[in-house]
């Protein structure tokens, strides 16, 4: 079927066994969602929770999927040196017949950094650190030999093949002025809650315009929070599940390209393909 609306999911991979993910990932491919999202955490709050690692479950669903694009809703730019993750999205993207889209952005839990040994710094070299990132991925994207000085993440003669055509799309998410003017600059797109995007989105715009880059080759997602993301709330009653038409022109007529909602449970999702018949 051709997707009606532009609607993807995360599915929560906390909480979540990785079988009953991949089902999931699959079943809402059938039933024509846009996307399909992981979340990019290694430990859960609290810490004895299971937790599903986004790139090895997005690799597997791939696989399993042939419409929805696949990505990360956002990859923490302090889990992977961006050489490594350029080596990682390239790979999928090819293999996944160029559905992949690489969500980024600086993390916000240090909980799980600590418990790992993983380095956490201040806020501001973490956007720092994402903006040279997306600079070494698309230096590598190229395919040819690369050498780059940096204080953070310097390359030296280093290549990165086979090169993805096209490189996935990068969109960074920024919950405040200045990560929404960071996506207008580097990113391929932009991504924020939908309790900011309002705010935010002037922001975003006139960032564009100063950068001399047009907003119609932009992706700009917003997502929806309903509730507790740690909750076991479900989306029975969601505007989503009873009229998606509806919900989706709201956001539309703001001027988004597409909505992300959260899937907690199987529950969840056996609700969101019933919905499906009401768009």
């Amino acid at each position: 079927m051709t997707t009606p609306l532009p609607i993807g999911v995360v599915i929560r991979s906390i909480g979540m066994d990785p079988v009953s993910w991949l089902d999931s990932a699959r079943r809402l491919d059938e039933a024509g969602y846009a996307g399909v999202w992981a979340w990019d955490h290694l430990m859960a709050p609290p810490p004895d929770r299971p937790v599903v690692e986004s790139w090895t479950i997005l690799s597997m669903a791939a696989a399993l999927t042939s419409r929805a694009t696949i990505g990360t809703f956002v990859g923490n730019v302090m889990n992977r040196h961006p050489a490594l993750l350029a080596r990682m999205a390239s790979t999928l993207q090819i293999a996944s017949g160029g559905r992949l889209v690489l969500g980024l952005g600086v993390g916000a839990e240090t909980g799980e950094h600590a418990a790992y040994g993983m380095d956490f710094p201040a806020i501001s070299e973490r956007v720092a650190r994402l903006e040279e990132a997306v600079a070494v991925m698309r230096a590598l994207w190229t395919g040819e030999r690369v050498t780059r000085e940096s204080s953070i993440y310097p390359l030296h003669s280093a290549i990165a093949l086979p090169t993805p055509r096209p490189a996935p799309r990068i969109v960074v998410a920024g919950e405040t002025p200045a990560g929404a003017r960071l996506a207008a600059r580097v990113a391929d797109g932009w991504t924020t809650s939908d309790s900011n995007y309002a705010r935010l989105q002037p922001r975003y715009l006139e960032a564009l315009e100063r950068a001399g880059r047009r907003r119609e080759d932009q992706h700009v997602f917003v997502e929806v929070n309903e509730g507790d993301w740690l909750a076991d709330e479900s989306l029975e009653r969601s505007p989503w599940v009873l009229d998606p038409g509806a919900s989706w022109d709201r956001w539309r007529e703001a001027g988004a390209d597409g909505v992300v909602i959260l899937a907690r449970s199987r529950a969840d999702v056996d609700a969101l393909v019933t919905a499906v018949d009401r768009w």
